[in-house]
């Protein structure tokens, strides 16, 4: 499947912005665009649909690693769908941007008609009347995506809400009461939360309500066994992000008892992670995110997700292997190897806001703060947007 591109925007969403925007996904970056998953089993089926996407015959690496895990491609907003057709997508602030700033765009009635909502428009508080207008332009695209794709759309909750139970659930239900009223139906859909206490115990509530939750910004085993043990949907962690931050800082026990085992912090954290979930039942899949080269994707084989760029998903693709050297690549994670692993004591507790709070190190404090630094600003500065261009042309 491709995108036509249509007509250019209302110009003053281009002119508000300058240049085009290529922005990545959250699995790789802070500006969150969208994310392209691949088929999923049928006890998972937040994305089902057909593997044909990424099928390039059987002879490649990318067809030999994509019988271990679902191969997520990591794609800008409308560039690469030719090769790497999406099934799914994730939407976000920045995803919004990257509509406004495109000279054309499918989008352009979804935020178009958002900003000329009657009932945002009636808001006389403008706060109340911007995040109105945010909450249906998200929900437009979404819905818009909905019908590109076979797969569910993941939409991001407000970052500035992270620390607010009680505020995302909210949020949720709001933009789940949004997308009855255009018709996309729950099983479709999924929501993006940080993974603070906060947003760990709102997961457990909406999964508690039927409703599949996404949590983001993974970077410690007791986030993960947290988020396993609230019945999250999906745990993302970004592999390469850890290995950046043990790169230029020390300190943290979790990152320097990986690296005095010889291991990689940030494949080490995807290995414990899956193999508690698989020993211990919990229904999650794990994403893995921020891979960046084809060593970080062979040594996460059998994986649940493993969101790749397209540069490592190209180099896959035009990689030719013999029949014998196809049954060569190791599957590294298994259900079989889950079950041998050994977790202490400590780490076997159940995971409440005090015990989490005391096991993340100061990577996951690092990282937890600067990924939802970047999604804040975002969701800002598309406020100050839709502040300036509201009401739009021919309304």
């Amino acid at each position: 499947m491709s995108l036509t591109l249509q007509s250019p925007p209302f110009s003053a969403l281009s002119s508000s912005l300058q240049g085009k925007s290529r922005f990545l996904p959250g699995a790789g970056s802070t500006a969150s665009n969208l994310v392209v998953f691949n088929n999923v089993r049928k006890s998972f089926p937040l994305i089902r649909a057909s593997s044909s996407s990424l099928d390039t015959g059987s002879n490649t690496e990318l067809d030999a690693v994509s019988s271990f895990s679902e191969i997520v491609p990591d794609t800008v907003i409308f560039d690469d769908f030719e090769r790497f057709p999406p099934t799914a997508a994730t939407l976000s602030s920045s995803l919004l941007l990257g509509i406004c700033s495109l000279p054309d765009t499918v989008f352009r009635n979804a935020v178009e008609m958002a900003l000329a909502d009657s009932t945002c428009y009636g808001l006389e508080n403008a706060d109340l009347r911007l995040s109105c207008f945010v909450n249906k332009a998200l929900v437009n695209v979404g819905g818009d995506l909905a019908k590109l794709v076979p797969g569910r759309v993941s939409t991001e909750v407000d970052p500035r809400l992270a620390y607010d139970t009680h505020g995302i659930i909210r949020k949720v239900h709001d933009l789940l009461k949004l997308y009855n009223e255009i018709n996309v139906p729950p099983e479709r859909l999924l929501f993006k939360i940080p993974s603070t206490w906060q947003g760990i115990e709102a997961s457990r509530l909406l999964e508690s309500e039927g409703i599949q939750t996404h949590l983001t910004f993974v970077y410690s085993f007791a986030q993960a066994a947290a988020a396993a043990q609230a019945g999250a949907s999906v745990i993302q962690i970004f592999v390469g992000r850890l290995r950046d931050w043990a790169r230029n800082h020390s300190g943290d026990p979790e990152i320097e008892a990986a690296i005095s085992r010889g291991e990689d912090p940030g494949l080490a954290l995807v290995t414990k992670a899956y193999n508690y979930i698989h020993k211990y039942g919990h229904k999650s899949k794990l994403m893995a995110a921020a891979v960046r080269n084809k060593q970080d994707l062979f040594s996460l084989l059998g994986v649940d997700y493993i969101i790749a760029p397209l540069k490592v998903l190209q180099s896959l693709k035009d990689s030719v292997t013999a029949p014998d050297e196809k049954y060569s690549f190791v599957r590294r994670l298994s259900p079989q190897s889950a079950a041998l692993y050994n977790f202490s004591k400590e780490e076997l507790v159940k995971w409440d806001q005090l015990s989490l709070a005391s096991a993340m190190g100061p990577a996951t404090v690092d990282l937890l703060a600067g990924g939802l630094e970047g999604y804040v600003n975002q969701a800002k500065r598309v406020e100050e947007l839709f502040g300036k261009i509201w009401p739009p042309p021919n309304v």
